[in-house]
């Protein structure tokens, strides 16, 4: 039996009062999320435990079996992941952005007002080495960027140059710990960062941005350092072919991570205007040969953030169309879920559980028949943690061996 895992990012909420005390989800019409309830077995899920705030890379390692205590070395190498880098043991990895600063390095705009492109300041630093240490950099969508170190003697225990604020000067990178390796680090990339204003403030797509009047890209802002450290994929554990349809780069940088192939659709944005049926359609091609493929939609997760209830009912409703195109699929087990909660009153993660369904043949079916928070709360599931759900799909798959005699 094969498996699609559906992650809506962010789905869960707190009630609001515009909906009359219900949440988006609950708020949103969605017969085809309802329909898989009503089906198969329902629950509630802590993705790291009770009381604990996920972040989207700790719960989505969670989600896979990898449990972030022992396998989480920061959002870095995810993220550099997520762009198709290929890592060693040990590169330390970053997360980046082009920006603008004022000749005294004051930030001016931490995205080079929303840059287009990368790829010509990437080119401008990829494969210089700093005292020994070779500068691996890549371009990401838009203003984004991935950056790797790699060397001997490294650390990610270091700071950033970016402050996240507009209106401050660039920061010095600071070694976090007193070690010889986080001292080197913290100097290569205090280097990077005055060889990046040098290389950037003149080439020629900022010379142009200049004479249109758009703000030029002429720094490389960078944060969340983490190192490399490979983890068992899919396949070693539980001898599984999976596959990844996802828009935005983390959730690609965790698939590659876990040994998943990550397949690119053109439209899979990760923003509100996404490709939902150009996703579900490559998920349908992919199960041909793969036996799980994880589906990420991020918009429910990004409305949160802004706040906004009624953008994120609609891109529920938006996501549950989308979905629709699954249910016919034969021998097939569909568990839909999130990874954490996003309340638009809090407009960041929380920690109250996501609700979470799995629906197959021969599941042991209780009486939820629609899909929210408080609905599944009453499944059959109960109440479960993040690293027992894969578990549960691939014991339904048959995957997994009989433990005793």
């Amino acid at each position: 039996m094969k498996s699609v895992l559906i992650v809506m990012d962010g789905l869960g909420d707190r009630p609001i009062d515009e909906f009359k005390g219900k949440t988006p989800l609950e708020a949103a019409k969605t017969p085809n999320l309802d329909k898989l309830s009503a089906s198969g077995v329902n629950g509630i899920m802590d993705t790291i435990a009770p009381g604990v705030t996920p972040g989207s890379d700790t719960s989505h390692l969670s989600l896979f079996g990898l449990d972030p205590e022992e396998h989480y070395h920061g959002r870095g190498p995810l993220e550099v992941l997520g762009v198709g880098v290929g890592l060693k043991h040990g590169d330390i990895c970053l997360r980046a952005n082009v920006g603008t600063v004022e000749p005294d390095m004051t930030i001016k705009d931490r995205r080079a007002g929303r840059i287009d492109s990368t790829a010509e300041h990437c080119k401008a630093l990829d494969g210089l080495k700093i005292d020994g240490v070779e500068i691996i950099l890549k371009p990401s969508a838009w203003y984004r960027a991935a950056l790797v170190l790699r060397g001997k003697g490294l650390s990610p225990n270091v700071g950033k140059n970016d402050p996240k604020e507009v209106g401050v000067k660039v920061m010095e990178v600071k070694p976090l710990d007193n070690s010889t390796a986080a001292k080197k680090t913290a100097a290569v990339l205090n280097k990077l960062t005055k060889l990046a204003y040098e290389k950037f403030k003149d080439l020629p797509i900022n010379k142009k941005r200049t004479a249109t009047g758009k703000l030029p890209g002429n720094m490389l802002l960078f944060r969340g350092a983490g190192k490399y450290v490979p983890a068992p994929t899919l396949e070693e554990r539980f001898g599984i072919k999976a596959a990844c349809v996802a828009g935005g780069g983390l959730y690609k940088g965790v698939a590659r991570y876990v040994g998943m192939e990550v397949i690119d659709v053109p439209g899979a944005t990760g923003r509100y205007d996404s490709d939902y049926d150009a996703m579900v359609k490559a998920v349908k091609a992919a199960l041909d040969d793969h036996d799980l493929v994880f589906l990420h939609f991020k918009a429910t997760d990004s409305a949160g953030e802004d706040g906004n209830p009624q953008l994120k009912k609609e891109m529920i409703e938006k996501m549950d169309k989308a979905i629709g195109g699954l249910l016919s699929l034969k021998d097939c087990i569909i568990v839909a879920t999130a990874d954490h909660t996003t309340p638009c009153s809090l407009k960041h993660h929380s920690y109250e559980p996501v609700p979470v369904v799995m629906a197959a043949p021969g599941v042991r079916t209780d009486d939820v028949i629609a899909f929210g928070e408080r609905s599944c709360a009453k499944g059959g599931l109960h109440r479960m943690r993040g690293l027992d759900l894969i578990h549960v799909i691939l014991a339904h798959m048959g995957v997994l061996k009989l433990y005793g005699a």
